[in-house]
Formats: C-alpha cells, structure tokens, sequence
C-alpha cells in the first residue's frame, strides 16, 4: 500500500471519528419568574444530564454526564449511537426538565434546557408529620434538614 493511500486512510478515521454523534448543550437556572439566577448564588454544576436511547437495548440505552461549572455538557465520544433520545436533565431544588432528541449518523443535536427553582413553599418536611399522608413526599421536593443536637 502506498504511503499517500495509508495517509489518506487514517485522514479518514480520523475525520470520522471527530463527526460520531454526541448530544451537547448548555444548563441554565432560573427562578420561578424565569429569571436567570446569577451563578453566585447557585450554579449549575453538578446538574445530572440522563441521555436515554429509547430505541436501543436496554443494557446500552442509558449514559449520564454532569454539568461544568458554566454549566455546559457533552457526551463522550463513541457512547451516543443513533436514534431517539429523552434528554432528562435534573438538579437539587429545581424541576427536571425532559427533551426528545433525534440523534442520526453524524448528527449532533444540542439541548439547552432553563431549569425552574422549586418554590420553598411547595417543599416539604418530615420532621413535625402528623399522619402517614403528611410523610410521603416526591422526589425533588425534599427540604432536608440538619439534625439537631
């Protein structure tokens, strides 16, 4: 084989190993005004991103990542394989937001999702319950509260 041949082979590769399909996008929190809440006061980082291949198997549908401290994210290189995907995307304190994405060969949608704060007033807590109703709670509207001492 020629040597132009091997390099324009391995150019190839290389090409299309830079175009595999990835879901990226970009984090924001607001308030319940949707207002932008300033990054000083709280940030997205550590916002979990949950990519769910709802046309695949299951032992290979599912792949997370968490968010920058800009809160941008993107998935690995060679995880995201064609088809529909939830983009499920949650953080402490704030309602999960879900998207639908269509992910094709070479494809490589973004999903920028504003994530809404939960109103304190609509959280609850166990500690003072008077019955067994008062003490069943959904997730994502747990105020967790120290013990005390």
């Amino acid at each position: 084989m020629k040597l132009s041949t091997l390099c324009a082979a391995a150019g190839i590769v290389t090409l299309l190993s830079a175009c595999a399909p990835s879901i990226s996008g970009t984090i924001q929190l607001v308030d319940a005004n949707n207002k932008p809440i300033p990054v000083a006061v709280a940030s997205p980082e550590g916002s979990v991103v949950n990519m769910i291949n709802t046309s695949a198997a299951v032992e290979q549908a599912s792949y997370s990542v968490t968010t920058a401290a800009d809160g941008k994210f993107e998935s690995a290189k060679d995880v995201i394989k064609q088809g529909k995907y939830q983009v499920e995307v949650t953080h402490i304190g704030f309602q999960t937001e879900t998207r639908t994405v269509e992910v094709g060969t070479f494809s490589s949608p973004t999903v920028d999702v504003s994530l809404r704060k939960i109103p304190e007033g609509r959280r609850k807590s166990i500690r003072g319950s008077r019955t067994d109703e008062d003490k069943i709670i959904n997730p994502g509207e747990v105020n967790i509260q120290p013990p005390s001492m």
